[in-house]
């Protein structure tokens, strides 16, 4: 499972990184969006395009955010009888869950390539005062799906060969809803990274006045 584990590590990077892009596009159509509200207030002048150009980068980047939330167990799951199975009960059912949303995802991204397809054939161009190519932000939409297309048919054989080789827990631990312990654990995570900063601050602080003594 080692080979596995590395091609998980290597997925985990990539959605990281494609996160960070997606959320900096949000960021910069937050700043576009502010600039375009405060220059129509206060000089009555509007950035032609600010809203189209937000919708564009929001829609993308959602789809970029699949990926990640998927590789840390971080999407939407139905749990209510879930954590009273049985682990092996759990695991098939992780499995089987992993499948229907490729089902899903691969009929979406299917049609997703089709609308990019038909837009770059056809040169269509948006119906504002942009007259944006729709083939850019579509492409876009379209790989971030693809990306988690490719996520999840990974995860599928990941999940299955681990099952089949009678290893559940390997299955609860890449595909399996959190436990109450481990969302506390996630939460909290960043308020421990700051408590043992501020903590090292204050050792080092208190090293420096001493040596000042």
């Amino acid at each position: 499972m080692e080979a596995f584990d590395r091609i998980h590590s290597v997925l985990k990077a990539v959605a990281n990184w494609a996160v960070w892009i997606a959320g900096s596009a949000l960021l910069f159509c937050a700043f576009m969006v502010t600039i375009d509200v405060f220059a129509r207030k206060f000089f009555s002048v509007t950035m032609s395009g600010s809203d189209e150009v937000s919708g564009y980068v929001f829609a993308a980047s959602t789809t970029w955010a699949y990926s990640y939330c998927l590789l840390n167990r971080s999407n939407v799951r139905i749990d209510v009888l879930y954590n009273f199975l049985p682990i092996r009960v759990r695991a098939v059912l992780d499995v089987i869950g992993i499948a229907l949303l490729l089902m899903y995802m691969g009929y979406l991204t299917r049609k997703a390539f089709d609308v990019f397809w038909t837009s770059w054939t056809g040169n269509s161009i948006s119906n504002t005062t942009l007259l944006t190519p729709l083939w850019i932000p579509q492409l876009a939409w379209f790989l971030g799906l693809a990306l988690f297309v490719v996520t999840l048919v990974f995860m599928l054989l990941y999940t299955t060969v681990a099952l089949l080789r009678g290893e559940p827990g390997i299955v609860q631990r890449v595909a399996g809803a959190m436990s109450a312990q481990e969302e506390i654990d996630q939460e909290t995570h960043g308020l421990d990274v700051a408590k043992q900063s501020a903590s090292v601050a204050a050792v080092a602080e208190s090293t420096h006045m001493n040596r000042k003594d």
